[in-house]
């Protein structure tokens, strides 16, 4: 039993109080760019002196938010060997959104977030960070989308960076049961319901049983506006067999595997066959013909991204070989380069939540440039696969 009242008075509708069988959980509902939740959040952890103050951060996350410097210790080439340049991209494109917002208003998001840490260490109260891995939330959220919606979200997500929202404390306080990265993510679960089962349903999952599994009876859990419903509605069930899987991120499905080799092989058989046939010199001019058709398109989209000039010459190479392995692409290579030609500096990793509202920023800031380089380089070589392949299935059956 818990002999200290909890809470020790009534809170307004943004504080829910939840008692489990062995302890007492205030839900504290914020908005993540609100500096009246960032007062709540004080108010409550001081007044009611929980035993844990529970927070909606991943290490990570925290990591980024508590370390002004953080971005020093961001190994791009690290990054860029482990095909995470894309999840980089979309935190970077998420937190562009709120400090848009956040700025207008004077407060940077996250910031309640970071209060509850910094007050539950003054009280002496332990804390302990109960989201989930935001790139295991990302990867499965992606996995779970069809190529068509993968198009809608990622749509969806750069439209909302030239979003001019006009927005007042007046009219924050009216959202702060949806805050504002919590709508946008609703709005992307109600158009794609895959997406939103990894984005939304799985993560109140987890952080109901993170806080559950927290130690001490009297509980301060401090989460955004938007999973306050789910969390509320599912801590009371016991979801802890199914912790292991949704923390976990999705391998390849087979028929993508064989999908991503298919081409490539059907693409060498076929110039081998046309070879036997027409004889080498026909093998060759297609050979060459598919060199060409990669390697000028992907070089084209690195001149576009104003790539170094050894990444235009580096991407032009590289494509021909690049589109005959599903193990890495074009635009992994022309990064990769980029990054070693032409490597951002600390201030521009700091700006780029600004730069990336235009297109002149995108131009100018490095690292937005590096990201230009992947996705431009990338689209080329796609249509070179297009055109390539056309050349040589319809030389194959003429």
């Amino acid at each position: 039993m818990i002999e200290t009242p909890f809470p020790t008075q009534d809170y307004p509708d943004d504080v829910v109080a939840i008692h489990l069988r062995d302890k007492s959980v205030l839900l504290v509902g914020t908005a993540h760019i609100s500096k009246q939740s960032t007062d709540l959040v004080r108010e409550v952890i001081e007044r009611e002196q929980p035993d844990t103050v529970c927070i909606e951060l991943d290490e990570k996350r925290f990591q980024a938010l508590s370390r002004k410097q953080h971005w020093e210790g961001l190994d791009l080439k690290q990054v860029i060997r482990n095909k995470q340049l894309s999840t980089l991209l979309v935190n970077l494109i998420l937190s562009s959104y709120q400090k848009k917002l956040g700025g207008k208003l004077g407060v940077m998001p996250g910031t309640e977030l970071l209060t509850a840490a910094q007050v539950a260490e003054e009280n002496r109260i332990r804390t302990v960070l109960c989201d989930r891995d935001v790139r295991v939330t990302l990867r499965r959220a992606w996995h779970a989308t069809t190529l068509w919606k993968k198009i809608t979200l990622l749509s969806t997500l750069l439209t909302s960076l030239f979003d001019d929202t006009e927005l007042d404390e007046q009219k924050l306080a009216e959202m702060r049961r949806q805050d504002v990265l919590s709508e946008l993510i609703k709005e992307i679960g109600t158009a794609m319901p895959e997406a939103k089962k990894a984005l939304i349903d799985e993560r109140d999952i987890y952080m109901a049983e993170k806080i559950k599994a927290a130690p001490g009876q009297r509980l301060v859990a401090v989460v955004g506006a938007g999973h306050l419903e789910g969390i509320r509605r599912v801590i009371s069930e016991d979801h802890s067999a199914e912790m292991a899987e949704i923390d976990t991120i999705p391998p390849v499905r087979g028929i993508w595997k064989v999908a991503g080799w298919s081409l490539p092989v059907l693409i060498v058989l076929s110039i081998a066959l046309i070879g036997l046939q027409k004889g080498a010199g026909a093998a060759g001019d297609l050979m060459g013909y598919w060199a060409l058709a990669h390697g000028i398109p992907a070089a084209l989209g690195a001149i576009l991204a104003w790539a170094h000039p050894v990444t235009i010459v580096s991407v032009f190479a590289a494509a021909p070989f690049t589109s005959l392995s599903p193990l890495i692409g074009a635009g992994m290579v022309a990064a990769f380069v980029q990054v070693m030609s032409r490597p951002p500096v600390v201030r521009e990793f700091e700006n780029v939540s600004s730069d990336m509202a235009s297109l002149a920023g995108w131009l100018q800031n490095r690292l937005l440039r590096i990201f230009l380089v992947f996705l431009l380089s990338d689209f080329g070589s796609a249509i070179g696969t297009w055109v390539g392949g056309y050349q040589i299935f319809t030389n194959l059956f003429s």
